[in-house]
């Protein structure tokens, strides 16, 4: 997991134990805005002992960079587990603090993580195997007609299983993605090529609005592009035979790139606005349900965002957003 794409808060402490600087998301993670904070006894502002503080103030001045963990109790609120990385910051004990039910909002279990990457690789295999198999026999000119029907239906229910398979591996996945620069437009193209015979078969195209002279954004395009064509995918299957897929791609504010994903056939219900991006938590998702999950990861682990807006009508819009 990436920690530098989380909320974070920092403090620093005198050898009293008081509060002299409080920096970052103070009000989501410890409850409270700076000026309430500053001066204040550090027990009081992490919502610990008094005991266990001196704890903490000892660990962060032996300057090895150790990692602590708490029970907060901050401002009558149910107990918050609360990460922090302890050490020196300019000569003042200091801590790095995380709310750990932030970070670990969205994120797969570990066992789910595990069993994931696990099931992933030992079915690719022997799915690479059958699908050799079944391009082989296609090739043989003396078939029948039913019979060629039968591997056309064979080979496309091996692509479907293929892409099962990436959704899981990806939903599953915890390293941190390579970055680089790509142009979102071409992004886009190699995501359609890995559905086009579904495309294809739908007589589906889908059409790419690019704003001129975008910049490039930083992505990670192995990781994302089976994930979008899934997304590109499952609108094209809820539209009628012949319509287009439209995608428009434009300027977000500084330093960032949106792509907007119309999906006219769906529909977002009230009561699924806080389960949108959740494994099996939407229509929206379609098929195996983990798309939507699927890319949420993808986009935070590049530090972007991706959003839905909608109605219990239908019509939705998904807007992806890329930092440049």
């Amino acid at each position: 997991m990436n920690t530098h794409l989380l909320q974070a808060a920092m403090l620093a402490w005198t050898p009293s134990l008081r509060v002299t600087r409080a920096e970052g998301d103070l009000s989501s993670i410890l409850r409270r805005p700076v000026g309430a904070l500053l001066e204040q006894p550090l027990h009081e502002v992490l919502g610990v002992s008094p005991r266990r503080a001196r704890e903490l103030d000892a660990r962060a001045r032996e300057d090895r960079r150790a990692v602590e963990f708490v029970s907060a109790q901050l401002g009558g609120e149910d107990a918050s587990p609360l990460r922090l990385s302890l050490g020196l910051d300019g000569g003042e004990a200091s801590a790095t603090v995380l709310d750990l039910n932030a970070v670990l909002d969205g994120a797969p279990p570990v066992q789910i993580s595990r069993l994931s990457s696990s099931l992933s690789h030992e079915i690719r295999n022997p799915l690479s195997s059958v699908k050799m198999a079944v391009q082989t026999l296609a090739r043989n000119t003396g078939l029948n007609e039913r019979d060629k029907r039968r591997l056309t239906i064979a080979n496309r229910e091996i692509r479907t299983m293929e892409r099962m398979l990436w959704l899981l591996s990806e939903y599953g996945r915890d390293t941190s993605p390579k970055l680089d620069a790509h142009p979102l437009r071409g992004v886009v193209q190699e995501a359609t090529e890995m559905v086009a015979p579904e495309l294809a078969e739908r007589r589906v195209e889908v059409l790419v609005d690019e704003e001129p002279d975008l910049p490039r954004v930083r992505v990670d395009p192995t990781r994302l592009r089976p994930v979008l064509a899934q997304v590109l995918l499952n609108v094209a299957m809820g539209q009628a035979e012949g319509s287009p897929v439209e995608v428009a791609l434009r300027r977000s504010g500084p330093h960032q790139v949106k792509m907007v994903l119309h999906d006219p056939a769906a529909a977002l219900p009230p009561e699924e606005n806080g389960s949108l991006f959740e494994p099996f938590g939407s229509r929206l998702a379609r098929g195996a349900g983990l798309s939507l999950a699927a890319l949420r990861r993808v986009m935070m682990g590049v530090g972007g965002d991706v959003a839905a807006r909608g109605s219990a009508e239908p019509g939705v819009v998904l807007t992806l957003t890329f930092a440049t």
